[in-house]
């Protein structure tokens, strides 16, 4: 009996690391975009912002919601202190106009952050390594959020409004007659 378990019990280990290397191989192509480090034809385009918010490198950078490349990188200008995003764009969108403005935007309330351009109307293209010079920094929704709770109290509350004494008086009882 033992003979003829023993190739089953084998043929089972086998198929379950089979099973696990295909998962590996699958999460693997997931994780990379199925770019495996081969790049396509690109080129690189930067812009400056003065607040990233939770942009990372490897972000999708899209154009009304389609992906055109990604964040290759992020620096700091060491004068002026903003921020350098430096995108790698699909050569197939290679008419990108000149006034074209770009954005930190976030996929959903809590979701990933992208760069989000707005293509612009001029018929000159931007070229490899040019710059992109309108763009919008990330909203923290944190510190709006928090503007908004704590500027309910407006000026009255510094004043000192509160401390005013209470001029309401509730109405006298009625009166009884025996």
């Amino acid at each position: 009996m033992s003979t003829s378990r023993g190739p089953r019990i084998e043929f089972a280990v086998g198929a379950f690391l089979l099973l696990a290397m295909a998962s590996l191989l699958v999460l693997a192509i997931a994780s990379t975009n199925g770019r495996f480090g081969l790049s396509r034809d690109s080129y690189e385009l930067t812009a400056r912002f003065t607040n990233l918010g939770q942009l990372r490198p490897n972000a999708a950078v899209k154009i009304g919601g389609v992906s055109i490349g990604r964040v290759s990188g992020i620096t700091l200008d060491p004068v002026k202190f903003d921020s350098i995003v430096t995108m790698d764009i699909d050569s197939r969108y290679n008419e990108i106009p000149v006034d074209t403005s770009a954005g930190i935007l976030t996929g959903g309330l809590l979701g990933e952050s992208y760069v989000g351009m707005q293509p612009g109307g001029d018929m000159e293209v931007l070229k490899p390594g040019e710059e992109l010079v309108y763009t919008q920094p990330a909203v923290d929704l944190m510190q709006m959020v928090g503007k908004y709770m704590f500027s309910g109290g407006g000026d009255d509350a510094a004043t000192g409004a509160a401390a005013t004494p209470d001029t309401t008086t509730s109405p006298p009882p009625p009166e009884t007659t025996p």
